[in-house]
């Protein structure tokens, strides 16, 4: 890689939890090391509908599902048009979109993140990189982490990096590689455990505060095999409802209580990792779960690790500005996803490239 390289990207990114589509323009620079400066950056939160639409798309027939990719392009084309205007941006050299996953099975060689990239080009005129999961899917990996390549490679200064999204996942370098893996759900099981009381989320952690543990639904949220195995697999809502519903659901506590319980756990899952694999070290904390303060509190508590809350743009943009990464290396024609995180039988440089028609 020669010094000196400059470019910009719009890393697109929509998430698990159904919080909104994260939009983060960056400049990426290479001298000698990456580096990033982030210009400007922008949640859309979804409307009812479209929560809606995204949120039962894994129930529509193949035909109904195309139309909803290509609806969802045409959203995502959208909002970067109105992005980029309302905030007076140049347009970027590239778009980069991961989409929004419908359908992530990568035992069975599936995964689905909709939202047509060469509609999205076509609309901004600018080219656009999308489906970043697949190749390393067809190459026998989980189709995820992928923000790890990000971690190594611009924000190597930690010991770790911890996102608490939807799942919470978390990246550390070990005997030489970059490991990676899923920890256990945090804000798409909370946000819809509060939704059952009329809240979009738990602000701040309060109403966890609030609630009594359930020791019982706590001891069996604890016992799910997934959190034994070796290697740890790639979490989704497939997972999510088939193992990690049926207790809570069956659980006779109040719902404060269950977010209570629900909380605890994840600070539990995730301390025992940090104290397992990172021990004294230093972990940036990003995500939306880094703005629920009772949570950051028990797994401050529960760990021995130096917890580390950057500025607010990486709290709530890192993924989005890892996947304008992820676009840059692609087009460079480097590696972006790496198989020690993976699984898969070798790196990566993954993503489909989409030029704007004429």
């Amino acid at each position: 890689m020669e010094k000196g390289f400059r470019t910009t990207a719009l890393g697109v990114m929509s998430g698990t939890s159904l919080d909104g589509l994260d939009l983060s323009l960056a400049e990426f620079s290479y001298d000698e090391a990456w580096s990033f400066s982030i210009i400007s950056a922008h949640c859309v939160e979804y409307d009812q509908s479209w929560k809606e639409r995204l949120g039962n798309a894994h129930q529509l027939t193949e035909q109904q599902l195309q139309k909803l990719d290509n609806a969802f392009g045409s959203f995502i084309g959208q909002q970067i048009e109105v992005f980029l205007e309302t905030q007076h941006l140049p347009l970027p050299d590239l778009v980069c979109s991961h989409g929004h996953t419908v359908i992530h099975e990568p035992a069975k060689g599936v995964t689905l993140q909709i939202g047509d990239g060469q509609r999205i080009a076509n609309m901004v005129k600018s080219t656009c990189v999308s489906d970043f999961r697949s190749l390393d899917v067809s190459l026998g990996g989980q189709g995820a982490p992928l923000v790890p390549i990000g971690d190594k490679l611009l924000f190597h200064t930690y010991d770790a990096c911890l996102n608490l999204g939807g799942f919470s996942n978390i990246s550390f370098k070990k005997l030489g590689n970059r490991i990676a893996f899923d920890i256990c759900p945090v804000n798409i099981i909370l946000n819809r455990l509060t939704v059952e009381i009329g809240k979009p989320y738990d602000e701040n952690g309060d109403l966890a505060h609030s609630g009594t543990l359930d020791e019982n639904l706590f001891n069996t949220l604890n016992k799910l095999e997934v959190y034994s195995a070796e290697p740890r697999p790639s979490l989704a809502r497939e997972w999510l409802e088939h193992s990690l519903l049926p207790p809570i659901d069956a659980s006779s506590s109040s719902t404060v209580n269950k977010i209570s319980t629900v909380t605890e756990h994840a600070a539990y899952q995730i301390a025992d990792v940090l104290n397992e694999q990172v021990k004294h070290g230093s972990v940036l904390i990003t995500g939306g779960g880094a703005k629920n303060g009772f949570l950051l509190e028990r797994i401050a508590a529960l760990s021995n690790a130096k917890l580390v809350i950057p500025e607010q743009e990486i709290i709530d943009f890192k993924e989005a500005l890892t996947f304008g990464f992820l676009g840059v290396l692609k087009i460079l024609g480097q590696t972006n996803v790496l198989k020690s995180v993976t699984g898969a039988r070798t790196d990566s440089c993954s993503g489909v490239i989409h030029h704007p028609s004429a």
